[in-house]
């Protein structure tokens, strides 16, 4: 069963929920699936990496956690502004609250 899928497509991270569950599978679902990208090398880290897709404040937490590591900067999506807003950077080209397209 997976209650949460995980996939690139087009130069963006693309999340969304699978089968209906609760955070606390969600959350191990959404961890498995990265390791199984990172295991794959679909994981390469870089510059700037833009999530896009519905997502629950437990898994957020999940995919912070393991993408801030190999990913300069952060993006999620906000489909309010039509942009991807700048979550998390150590990246000096990217600050808090950038917005890029």
């Amino acid at each position: 069963m997976t209650t949460y899928k995980i996939n690139f497509q087009d130069g963006v991270l693309r999340v969304n929920f699978g089968e209906p569950s609760q955070n606390d599978e969600i959350v191990k679902d959404a961890a498995a699936r990265l390791e199984e990208m990172a295991n794959a090398g679909e994981l390469q880290g870089g510059s700037l990496l833009k999530i896009n897709g519905p997502i629950s404040i437990p898994v957020a937490f999940v995919l912070a956690h393991k993408l801030a590591h190999i990913y300069g900067a952060v993006g999620f999506f906000d489909p309010k502004i039509g942009k991807y807003v700048i979550s998390i950077t150590h990246n000096p080209a990217y600050k808090l609250g950038d917005l890029v397209d």
